[in-house]
Protein backbone atom coordinates (compact mmCIF):
# COMPACT_ATOMS: atom_id res chain seq x y z
CA UNK A 1 0.00 0.00 0.00
CA UNK A 2 1.13 3.65 -1.20
CA UNK A 3 1.73 5.72 2.22
CA UNK A 4 1.39 8.67 -0.60
CA UNK A 5 -1.60 8.83 -3.10
CA UNK A 6 -1.86 11.50 -5.61
CA UNK A 7 -5.10 13.07 -5.85
CA UNK A 8 -5.20 15.24 -8.68
CA UNK A 9 -3.17 17.27 -11.26
CA UNK A 10 -4.18 20.25 -12.73
CA UNK A 11 -2.64 22.30 -15.76
CA UNK A 12 -3.39 26.08 -14.88
CA UNK A 13 -1.68 27.93 -17.52
CA UNK A 14 -3.56 25.77 -20.42
CA UNK A 15 -3.08 26.58 -23.43
CA UNK A 16 0.24 28.86 -23.66
CA UNK A 17 3.15 30.26 -25.63
CA UNK A 18 5.58 27.55 -26.01
CA UNK A 19 8.48 29.52 -24.06
CA UNK A 20 6.31 30.11 -20.81
CA UNK A 21 6.55 28.36 -17.39
CA UNK A 22 4.53 25.21 -16.73
CA UNK A 23 1.97 25.68 -13.69
CA UNK A 24 0.69 22.52 -12.09
CA UNK A 25 -1.41 22.81 -9.03
CA UNK A 26 -1.12 19.25 -7.17
CA UNK A 27 -3.16 17.73 -4.94
CA UNK A 28 -1.90 14.87 -3.24
CA UNK A 29 -2.62 12.41 0.58
CA UNK A 30 -0.23 11.15 3.17
CA UNK A 31 -1.24 8.64 5.65
CA UNK A 32 1.67 8.41 7.68
CA UNK A 33 4.79 10.78 8.38
CA UNK A 34 7.63 10.34 6.53
CA UNK A 35 11.52 11.06 7.30
CA UNK A 36 12.54 12.32 3.94
CA UNK A 37 11.08 14.23 1.40
CA UNK A 38 9.27 14.36 -1.84
CA UNK A 39 10.99 15.24 -5.00
CA UNK A 40 8.76 16.45 -8.13
CA UNK A 41 10.41 16.65 -11.71
CA UNK A 42 8.97 17.73 -14.57
CA UNK A 43 10.72 16.43 -17.68
CA UNK A 44 10.09 17.29 -21.51
CA UNK A 45 10.75 14.48 -24.30
CA UNK A 46 12.40 16.24 -27.13
CA UNK A 47 12.40 13.41 -29.59
CA UNK A 48 9.97 11.06 -30.25
CA UNK A 49 13.35 8.88 -31.63
CA UNK A 50 15.93 9.24 -28.73
CA UNK A 51 15.89 10.04 -25.46
CA UNK A 52 19.09 11.87 -25.22
CA UNK A 53 16.72 14.91 -26.03
CA UNK A 54 14.75 14.54 -23.23
CA UNK A 55 15.52 17.69 -20.33
CA UNK A 56 14.44 18.09 -17.14
CA UNK A 57 12.96 21.13 -16.71
CA UNK A 58 12.65 21.14 -12.85
CA UNK A 59 12.38 19.48 -9.99
CA UNK A 60 11.48 20.65 -6.66
CA UNK A 61 11.78 19.13 -2.94
CA UNK A 62 8.82 19.07 -0.47
CA UNK A 63 8.60 18.66 3.26
CA UNK A 64 8.10 17.63 5.52
CA UNK A 65 5.03 16.48 4.80
CA UNK A 66 2.12 16.47 7.35
CA UNK A 67 -0.29 13.51 7.42
CA UNK A 68 -3.42 14.62 5.58
CA UNK A 69 -4.20 15.68 2.36
CA UNK A 70 -1.63 18.72 1.05
CA UNK A 71 -1.92 21.06 -1.66
CA UNK A 72 1.25 23.14 -3.60
CA UNK A 73 1.96 25.08 -7.08
CA UNK A 74 4.55 23.21 -9.05
CA UNK A 75 6.37 25.90 -11.85
CA UNK A 76 8.69 24.87 -14.46
CA UNK A 77 10.79 26.38 -17.01
CA UNK A 78 10.06 25.59 -20.86
CA UNK A 79 12.35 23.35 -22.59
CA UNK A 80 15.79 24.65 -24.20
CA UNK A 81 15.68 24.97 -27.70
CA UNK A 82 19.00 24.37 -28.28
CA UNK A 83 18.86 21.11 -26.77
CA UNK A 84 15.92 19.75 -29.28
CA UNK A 85 15.96 19.13 -32.82
CA UNK A 86 14.56 21.64 -35.63
CA UNK A 87 12.25 19.52 -37.01
CA UNK A 88 10.80 17.84 -33.60
CA UNK A 89 10.11 21.60 -32.00
CA UNK A 90 6.52 21.72 -33.84
CA UNK A 91 4.10 19.03 -33.70
CA UNK A 92 2.95 16.53 -30.78
CA UNK A 93 5.07 15.73 -27.59
CA UNK A 94 5.20 14.43 -24.16
CA UNK A 95 5.94 15.72 -20.53
CA UNK A 96 6.17 13.68 -17.87
CA UNK A 97 5.27 14.72 -14.10
CA UNK A 98 7.18 12.54 -11.48
CA UNK A 99 7.54 11.86 -7.76
CA UNK A 100 9.96 10.05 -6.00
CA UNK A 101 10.85 8.92 -2.49
CA UNK A 102 14.19 8.36 -1.09
CA UNK A 103 15.54 8.18 -4.94
CA UNK A 104 12.42 5.64 -5.63
CA UNK A 105 9.96 6.28 -8.43
CA UNK A 106 6.31 5.85 -6.93
CA UNK A 107 4.03 8.06 -9.51
CA UNK A 108 4.23 9.26 -13.23
CA UNK A 109 1.79 11.54 -14.85
CA UNK A 110 2.13 11.43 -18.97
CA UNK A 111 0.59 14.28 -21.17
CA UNK A 112 0.45 14.92 -24.67
CA UNK A 113 1.62 18.51 -25.86
CA UNK A 114 0.57 19.74 -28.98
CA UNK A 115 3.15 22.85 -30.27
CA UNK A 116 1.97 24.72 -33.29
CA UNK A 117 1.44 28.14 -34.80
CA UNK A 118 -1.07 30.71 -33.49
CA UNK A 119 -2.09 31.54 -37.47
CA UNK A 120 -3.35 29.22 -39.85
CA UNK A 121 -1.08 30.83 -42.24
CA UNK A 122 1.87 29.43 -40.71
CA UNK A 123 0.84 26.33 -39.80
CA UNK A 124 -0.10 25.64 -43.57
CA UNK A 125 2.99 26.63 -44.51
CA UNK A 126 5.84 26.48 -41.96
CA UNK A 127 9.32 28.65 -42.37
CA UNK A 128 11.82 26.44 -42.49
CA UNK A 129 13.22 28.08 -39.33
CA UNK A 130 10.53 27.63 -36.32
CA UNK A 131 9.15 31.40 -35.35
CA UNK A 132 8.83 30.23 -31.38
CA UNK A 133 7.08 33.37 -30.57
CA UNK A 134 4.49 32.68 -32.99
CA UNK A 135 4.50 28.77 -31.65
CA UNK A 136 1.92 27.68 -28.55
CA UNK A 137 1.63 24.90 -26.67
CA UNK A 138 -1.60 23.11 -25.82
CA UNK A 139 -1.25 20.21 -23.14
CA UNK A 140 -3.92 17.80 -23.19
CA UNK A 141 -4.78 17.82 -20.21
CA UNK A 142 -8.23 16.28 -20.20
CA UNK A 143 -6.32 12.81 -20.49
CA UNK A 144 -3.55 12.28 -18.57
CA UNK A 145 -1.61 8.94 -18.50
CA UNK A 146 -1.22 7.52 -14.68
CA UNK A 147 1.47 4.85 -13.74
CA UNK A 148 1.90 4.15 -10.18
CA UNK A 149 4.78 2.31 -8.67
CA UNK A 150 4.69 -0.09 -5.80
CA UNK A 151 8.43 1.22 -3.20
CA UNK A 152 9.34 0.54 0.25
CA UNK A 153 8.60 3.76 2.37
CA UNK A 154 10.34 3.96 6.00
CA UNK A 155 9.62 0.83 7.32
CA UNK A 156 9.99 -3.06 6.46
CA UNK A 157 6.89 -3.68 6.13
CA UNK A 158 5.79 -1.35 3.47
CA UNK A 159 8.56 -2.58 0.90
CA UNK A 160 6.85 -4.64 -1.76
CA UNK A 161 7.14 -8.88 -1.91
CA UNK A 162 10.02 -9.70 -3.82
CA UNK A 163 9.23 -13.20 -3.54
CA UNK A 164 6.30 -15.33 -3.25
CA UNK A 165 5.31 -15.86 0.24
CA UNK A 166 6.21 -19.10 2.52
CA UNK A 167 3.29 -22.10 2.75
CA UNK A 168 3.99 -24.34 5.25
CA UNK A 169 1.06 -26.28 4.81
CA UNK A 170 1.83 -26.97 1.07
CA UNK A 171 4.76 -29.43 2.29
CA UNK A 172 1.69 -31.31 4.05
CA UNK A 173 -0.36 -31.69 1.12
CA UNK A 174 0.69 -35.13 -0.94
CA UNK A 175 2.56 -34.58 -3.94
CA UNK A 176 0.89 -34.42 -7.07
CA UNK A 177 3.59 -35.58 -9.00
CA UNK A 178 2.84 -39.35 -7.64
CA UNK A 179 -1.02 -39.20 -8.22
CA UNK A 180 -0.58 -37.36 -11.54
CA UNK A 181 2.07 -40.40 -12.84
CA UNK A 182 -0.07 -43.42 -11.72
CA UNK A 183 -3.18 -41.64 -13.62
CA UNK A 184 -0.99 -41.78 -16.53
CA UNK A 185 -0.32 -45.29 -15.76
CA UNK A 186 -4.21 -46.43 -16.14
CA UNK A 187 -5.08 -44.34 -18.52
CA UNK A 188 -2.02 -45.78 -20.96
CA UNK A 189 -3.50 -49.55 -20.17
CA UNK A 190 -6.83 -48.34 -20.84
CA UNK A 191 -5.74 -47.32 -24.41
CA UNK A 192 -4.07 -50.04 -25.01
CA UNK A 193 -6.95 -52.65 -24.23
CA UNK A 194 -8.98 -50.36 -26.15
CA UNK A 195 -6.19 -50.96 -29.27
CA UNK A 196 -6.33 -54.12 -28.81
CA UNK A 197 -10.25 -54.47 -29.13
CA UNK A 198 -9.97 -52.64 -32.07
CA UNK A 199 -7.46 -54.59 -34.16
CA UNK A 200 -9.62 -58.22 -33.44
CA UNK A 201 -12.54 -56.26 -34.64
CA UNK A 202 -10.94 -55.51 -38.04
CA UNK A 203 -9.45 -58.90 -38.46
CA UNK A 204 -13.36 -60.20 -38.37
CA UNK A 205 -14.18 -57.63 -40.95
CA UNK A 206 -11.45 -58.28 -42.83
CA UNK A 207 -12.27 -62.11 -43.16
CA UNK A 208 -16.21 -61.22 -43.33
CA UNK A 209 -15.51 -58.80 -46.73
CA UNK A 210 -12.97 -61.69 -48.15
CA UNK A 211 -15.74 -64.50 -48.17
CA UNK A 212 -18.66 -61.74 -49.73
CA UNK A 213 -15.64 -60.93 -52.55
CA UNK A 214 -16.03 -64.45 -53.35
CA UNK A 215 -18.98 -64.37 -55.50
CA UNK A 216 -17.39 -61.47 -57.72
CA UNK A 217 -14.15 -63.49 -58.15
CA UNK A 218 -16.16 -66.21 -59.44
CA UNK A 219 -17.72 -64.34 -61.78
CA UNK A 220 -14.21 -61.91 -63.16
CA UNK A 221 -13.15 -65.49 -63.72
CA UNK A 222 -16.38 -66.05 -66.07
CA UNK A 223 -15.92 -63.32 -67.91
CA UNK A 224 -12.74 -63.85 -68.93
CA UNK A 225 -14.08 -67.33 -70.17
CA UNK A 226 -16.96 -65.70 -71.54
CA UNK A 227 -14.58 -62.65 -73.49
CA UNK A 228 -12.33 -65.73 -74.45
CA UNK A 229 -15.57 -67.06 -76.34
CA UNK A 230 -16.61 -63.84 -78.16
CA UNK A 231 -13.09 -63.76 -79.42
CA UNK A 232 -13.59 -67.20 -81.14
CA UNK A 233 -16.89 -66.20 -82.15
CA UNK A 234 -15.36 -63.28 -83.93
CA UNK A 235 -12.85 -64.90 -85.92
CA UNK A 236 -15.18 -67.21 -86.86
CA UNK A 237 -17.07 -64.73 -88.38
CA UNK A 238 -14.41 -63.23 -89.83
CA UNK A 239 -13.22 -66.25 -91.88
CA UNK A 240 -17.24 -66.99 -92.91
CA UNK A 241 -16.94 -63.03 -93.92
CA UNK A 242 -14.63 -63.95 -96.67
CA UNK A 243 -16.13 -66.91 -98.44
CA UNK A 244 -19.83 -65.12 -98.46
CA UNK A 245 -21.43 -61.92 -96.28
CA UNK A 246 -25.13 -62.94 -96.50
CA UNK A 247 -24.62 -66.41 -94.79
CA UNK A 248 -21.62 -64.88 -92.23
CA UNK A 249 -24.77 -62.75 -91.46
CA UNK A 250 -26.84 -65.86 -90.30
CA UNK A 251 -24.24 -67.88 -88.96
CA UNK A 252 -23.30 -65.34 -86.61
CA UNK A 253 -26.66 -64.78 -85.61
CA UNK A 254 -26.74 -68.32 -84.50
CA UNK A 255 -23.32 -68.29 -82.71
CA UNK A 256 -24.35 -65.70 -80.85
CA UNK A 257 -27.68 -67.67 -79.92
CA UNK A 258 -25.46 -70.81 -78.85
CA UNK A 259 -22.63 -68.60 -76.82
CA UNK A 260 -26.33 -67.06 -75.03
CA UNK A 261 -26.77 -70.39 -74.50
CA UNK A 262 -23.96 -71.86 -73.20
CA UNK A 263 -23.34 -68.49 -70.90
CA UNK A 264 -26.86 -69.15 -69.49
CA UNK A 265 -26.25 -72.47 -68.66
CA UNK A 266 -22.69 -71.39 -66.64
CA UNK A 267 -24.68 -68.81 -64.70
CA UNK A 268 -27.25 -71.35 -63.86
CA UNK A 269 -24.88 -73.33 -62.01
CA UNK A 270 -23.71 -70.39 -59.80
CA UNK A 271 -25.49 -68.54 -56.94
CA UNK A 272 -28.73 -67.45 -57.61
CA UNK A 273 -29.25 -63.63 -57.94
CA UNK A 274 -25.43 -63.39 -58.84
CA UNK A 275 -25.70 -65.65 -61.77
CA UNK A 276 -28.60 -64.10 -63.40
CA UNK A 277 -26.42 -60.41 -63.29
CA UNK A 278 -23.67 -62.25 -65.34
CA UNK A 279 -26.04 -63.59 -67.69
CA UNK A 280 -27.11 -59.79 -68.55
CA UNK A 281 -23.75 -58.62 -68.73
CA UNK A 282 -22.07 -61.27 -70.91
CA UNK A 283 -25.35 -60.68 -73.32
CA UNK A 284 -23.99 -57.38 -73.41
CA UNK A 285 -21.13 -58.22 -74.56
CA UNK A 286 -21.60 -60.61 -77.17
CA UNK A 287 -23.94 -58.30 -78.51
CA UNK A 288 -21.25 -55.63 -79.64
CA UNK A 289 -19.08 -58.10 -81.40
Amino acid sequence: MSVVSLLGVKVLNNPAPFDAKYQFEITFECLEPLQKDLEWKLTYVGSATSSEHDQELDSLLVGPIPVGVNKFIFEADSPDLKRIPTSEILGVTVILLSCSYDDREFVRVGYYVNNEYDTDELNDDPPAKPIIEKVRRHVLAEKPRVTRFAIKWDSEDSAPAEFPPEQPEADVVEDDGTAYGAEEEEVEIAEAEATEGANGEGEDEEMAGAEDTAGPSTAKAEDEESEAGSEDLEADSSGSEEEEIEEEEGEGDADEDMEMGEDGETAASTEGGKGKQIQGQHQGEVMVH
